[in-house]
C-alpha cells in the first residue's frame, strides 16, 4: 500500500514545541474532510504521542521528534519518533494518578495504534496510530 506523506517534520524535543505540532497537524489534517470529532481525535491522540515522546523517549538535551501524517487508501497514519531504544507500554492508571493515561487514550481515540522499529540507519522506535478515513472514495 502506498503512502503519500502530507507531513514530516523534526522538532526539538522540548515542551514548548508541543503547541506548534497540534496546530500543523491540524492544519495538514483539514484539507482530509475529516469529522470535527475526527480531527479533534486525530490532533488530541498525536498531542499524546508527542508528551510521551518528550517524557520518556528524548531524555538528553538536544533530542529530537519526528512526527509524520501520512494518508493511504482510506486510512491516516501518525507517526511519532523519538531516539530512545526503550518500548513504551500501555498502563491501567488508577484515577489518583496524574499520567499513565496516554496510551489508553490514544486506543480511545483511533481506530489502531503500535510500535514499530526505527527509520533505517537511526535509533530509537516509532509510535503510530490509524483511523479510518470515512466517505473517502
Amino acid at each position: 500500500m502506498s503512502r503519500a506523506h502530507l507531513l514530516r517534520t523534526t522538532v526539538p524535543a522540548h515542551p514548548s514545541r508541543a503547541s506548534g505540532v497540534r496546530a500543523m497537524v491540524a492544519e495538514h489534517l483539514t484539507h482530509l474532510g475529516l469529522s470535527p470529532e475526527r480531527l479533534d481525535n486525530a490532533v488530541l491522540a498525536t498531542d499524546e504521542l508527542f508528551a510521551n515522546a518528550l517524557r520518556h523517549g528524548s531524555p538528553h538535551p538536544g533530542g529530537t521528534i519526528t512526527v509524520s501524517v501520512e494518508c493511504a487508501e482510506r486510512e491516516l497514519r501518525v507517526t511519532v519518533a523519538d531516539r530512545s531504544c526503550a518500548l513504551p507500554r500501555r498502563r491501567t492508571a488508577d484515577d489518583a494518578e496524574e499520567s499513565g493515561r496516554g496510551l489508553a487514550i490514544v486506543a480511545a481515540l483511533t481506530d489502531d495504534w503500535g510500535i514499530a522499529p526505527p527509520d533505517p540507519g537511526t535509533t530509537g522506535k516509532q509510535v503510530w496510530f490509524t483511523l479510518v478515513l470515512e466517505g473517502m472514495p
